[in-house]
Order: C-alpha cells, then sequence, then structure tokens
C-alpha cells in the first residue's frame, strides 16, 4: 500500500504586514551599533521616505510571497556605517524569511541619525 505524502490545504494563512514590520525592527535592533529606529526622523523625511508612522522607522510592503523592507535607523557614534547597515539587511531578511517563510526582495537602510550618547 502507498502511502500519499502531499500537503493538505485545510484553508488559508496570512500574516499581517504589521506582524512583518515588528519582526523587522526587533531583528534591526539586534545589530550591534544600532542605537534605534526612526527615532530623529523628521515629518519631511518620513514623507519622502513614505512612512505613515515616522518614530517607528519601519516600512514593508507584503504580497503573496515577497516582501520588501525599508527601515530608518540611528547608528550609534563610532560605528562603521557601511558594516552596520549590512548586518542589519542580512540580519532583516534571514528574520523575516526564517519566521514567515516568504521571500524578501529588498531591504533598504537609511540612516537618519548619529546618537553620541
Amino acid at each position: 500500500m502507498e502511502e500519499n505524502n502531499t500537503e493538505k490545504n485545510i484553508g488559508e494563512v496570512c500574516i499581517a504586514d504589521e506582524v512583518v514590520a515588528v519582526i523587522a525592527e526587533l531583528a534591526a535592533t539586534e545589530v550591534e551599533g544600532v542605537d534605534s529606529l526612526g527615532g530623529k526622523l523628521t515629518k519631511e523625511l518620513a514623507s519622502r521616505l513614505n512612512f505613515k508612522n515616522a518614530s517607528r522607522g519601519v516600512k514593508v510592503e507584503v504580497t503573496e510571497e515577497h516582501v520588501s523592507a525599508e527601515l530608518a535607523i540611528n547608528i550609534k557614534y563610532g560605528y562603521n556605517i557601511p558594516k552596520v547597515t549590512r548586518e542589519v539587511q542580512d540580519k532583516v531578511v534571514a528574520a523575516i524569511e526564517n519566521m514567515t517563510g516568504l521571500k524578501v526582495i529588498e531591504v533598504n537602510v537609511s540612516v537618519v541619525g548619529v546618537n553620541i550618547a
């Protein structure tokens, strides 16, 4: 007797954009050198970057299979900006793909401030 190991379609799973945004936010703040997200994002810059919530500093677009993310971050003084931003991109991609199964097609990082304290 042959077993049928095909998956059963028992319903749909929908992941809210806000959930993906929180995953991206948490992953970014785990990177050494990141001080905060969006804290110094002015309304003008938020508008230019098309962020709805300027204080949060994260914007995601989620389709059925893909995610694109934009983050506005503040970096701690003394850290290498290209190195920190690349690590943010890598961590955000890994976190979103591991937790949601969605493919991340881009992660854009804008450095909006450097914090000295």
